[in-house]
C-alpha cells in the first residue's frame, strides 16, 4: 500500500475512497495526478457494435439483392406492373430497369454473402455495388417511390457500416 502526499493514510492508492481494486484498473489514483487508466472495453471503443452493423449491412445486402432481383423480374415479365408516379427526366424502359436491377441485386446478394463470412474483398466491392445500387434507387423513384427512398435509407446504412469497419480494421493494423 503505498501513500501519495495529501492522501489519508488509511486509503489505499489505487481505489476511490478505499473501494474495490478493479474500480481504478491501472492502480493509479485520481488524486494522484495521473488518469486511471481506460478499462477494457472502452479499448475498443464502437467496434463491437460497428462489427454487428456490418453483420447486420450483410444480412440487409443479402436481403436487397433479392428483393431487386424480384423487382427486375417483375419488371421484365410484363410493363404493366409499375405505374409511373407523374414525368421524370431520367426515362428507362422499364425492361432496362428490370435488368439493371436483376443484375445489381445479383452482384449485391453474393458480396453480402461475403461481407456475413469476413471477406475483405466484400467490403470494398459492396460499398462500390451498394453505391451503384442507392444511384439506382434514386432514378427509380417514379415507379416505386416510398420503396424507392426506403431502400435508399437502407443503402446509406449498408455504405455507413462497410465503411465504418474499414476505417476500424486500419486502426488496429497501425
Amino acid at each position: 500500500m503505498s501513500q501519495h502526499p495529501g492522501e489519508p493514510s488509511g486509503i489505499p492508492s489505487g481505489t476511490p475512497s478505499g473501494g474495490a481494486q478493479d474500480t481504478w484498473s491501472g492502480g493509479a489514483s485520481p488524486r494522484s495526478g495521473q488518469p486511471p487508466e481506460p478499462r477494457q472495453h472502452a479499448r475498443h471503443g464502437a467496434g463491437g457494435w460497428v462489427t454487428g452493423g456490418v453483420v447486420f449491412a450483410g444480412v440487409l445486402m443479402l436481403c436487397s439483392g433479392i428483393l431487386a432481383v424480384l423487382q427486375g423480374i417483375a419488371a421484365i415479365a410484363s410493363d404493366d406492373v409499375y405505374g409511373r408516379v407523374g414525368t421524370y427526366v431520367y426515362e428507362l424502359n422499364l425492361t432496362g430497369w428490370g435488368w439493371i436491377h436483376v443484375i445489381l441485386g445479383a452482384l449485391v446478394a453474393v458480396t453480402g454473402l461475403g461481407v456475413l463470412k469476413g471477406a475483405a474483398w466484400a467490403r470494398f466491392l459492396g460499398i462500390f455495388l451498394v453505391s451503384l445500387s442507392l444511384i439506382a434507387q434514386f432514378l427509380f423513384l417514379p415507379y416505386l417511390p416510398v420503396w424507392s427512398v426506403v431502400m435508399m435509407a437502407i443503402d446509406v446504412f449498408v455504405i455507413w457500416a462497410l465503411a465504418s469497419q474499414q476505417e476500424a480494421a486500419g486502426r488496429r493494423a497501425v
